[in-house]
């Protein structure tokens, strides 16, 4: 069957190749963790999301092969169909739609009791990204521990599961981290970044009633602002206002969510939290990048407000879950506004050349591969 993998640490290498249908009863990661026997999952891939993370995986920047082989299947964004189960799989079954998490346990405590998203190793293992293959081919078996079901009537939004849990995930450690404070009530979030882990992070903040800002570069109005604007937020563009100048006209924000990828903007942020507030780092920081602050004012005001910086990657099958639970309350309370961040689809996996050039394209919000009907 065909798949697109790069050669890791040799840049644009991208390219299509054939590999082994798997089987029900295959190991697709055994340097691992095996399959239980009876336990596996066969899923027809149908769509996958591609990312930053898979453009810069083709640049060199990271990312490893398996174990004794030389290339690596990318794409970690998961949507497909069920097509066999083992003897041992009463989760899902035959025609269900599934996503499939992304990392890997290695063999630390957290990964043992189900943690992995928060392993202690630094070594990780992740489906696409590294030391594991990814979903960019036709099928691929897994245990059905990482098998994640998608409610048909949710089908259409499968792609985001994904980025969905991502956002899921970092909010709620935001709000578990903040228990320490005993009563948190969040009044006004600042969302930094409109890509589709920011527009995902305002949909999920304004289902909890809390007042969201969504800062990004490029004045509006367009797709992004106007994707901000139905989920009820305010669309800002830093180009015309600062976050200081924000915080002065609309107050301090006592969440921020930060996903942007620009190191700058992660430690602007710190002069704009309010008292007790919560700072959620997402993105990745690539290369180099010295930012000038004053760490002494810095240091003065977190400590004497209570201020917190909570770091959050990945998501396990809980988080799966929970973001696919607010991509469905997001459904009802904003109808046909997600699937607008689904912006260019690339027909097939042969198109692979496309899918990499439109990952360079600033308006592509949200590129995937139709692999499959």
């Amino acid at each position: 069957m065909k798949a697109v993998a790069v050669l890791p640490g040799k840049p644009s290498s991208v390219h299509l190749r054939d590999i082994p249908s798997p089987s029900i009863t295959d190991q697709p990661h055994p340097h691992v963790c095996r399959i239980p026997e009876g336990r596996g999952v066969l899923v027809k891939v149908l769509q996958v999301g591609v990312d930053a993370t898979d453009r810069e995986i083709n640049e060199a920047l990271y990312g490893n092969a398996p174990p004794g082989g030389e290339h690596l299947v990318i794409g970690h964004e998961s949507f497909g169909q069920v097509v066999e189960v083992g003897s041992r799989v009463g989760e899902v079954k035959p025609g269900d739609y599934v996503s499939c998490t992304v990392r890997r346990p290695g063999g630390s405590l957290f990964d043992q009791i189900g943690r992995n998203d928060i392993t202690s190793e630094e070594v990780y293992y992740e489906r696409g990204i590294n030391l594991c293959h990814g979903y960019l081919t036709e099928h691929f078996v897994d245990d059905a521990e990482y098998i994640v079901k998608v409610p048909r009537d949710l089908k259409h939004l499968g792609v985001l599961a994904e980025p969905a849990s991502v956002c899921a995930k970092a909010i709620e450690q935001a709000f578990l981290a903040q228990e320490r404070l005993q009563v948190w009530r969040p009044r006004r979030a600042y969302v930094l970044g409109a890509g589709q882990i920011g527009l995902l992070a305002t949909m999920m903040l304004s289902l909890r009633g809390i007042e969201v800002h969504t800062i990004a570069t490029t004045p509006g109005p367009h797709r992004k602002s106007e994707i901000v604007e139905a989920y009820g937020a305010t669309y800002v563009s830093s180009r015309q206002t600062s976050l200081a100048d924000l915080a002065r006209k609309v107050g301090k924000p006592d969440l921020i969510f930060e996903a942007t990828g620009n190191p700058e903007v992660c430690f602007r942020a710190m002069e704009v939290l309010a008292h007790n507030g919560a700072l959620v780092w997402t993105s990745i920081t690539g290369g180099s990048h010295d930012v000038t602050l004053d760490g002494a004012r810095i240091n003065l005001e977190w400590v004497l407000g209570n201020k917190l910086l909570v770091a959050s990657v990945n998501g396990n099958r809980r988080h799966f879950e929970l973001g696919l639970q607010a991509l469905s309350h997001g459904e009802l309370t904003y109808p046909g506004v997600t699937e607008r961040m689904l912006t260019h689809p690339v027909a097939g996996l042969d198109q692979y050349k496309e899918m990499m050039r439109l990952l360079e394209q600033k308006d592509a919000l949200k590129v995937y591969v139709e692999v499959a009907s």
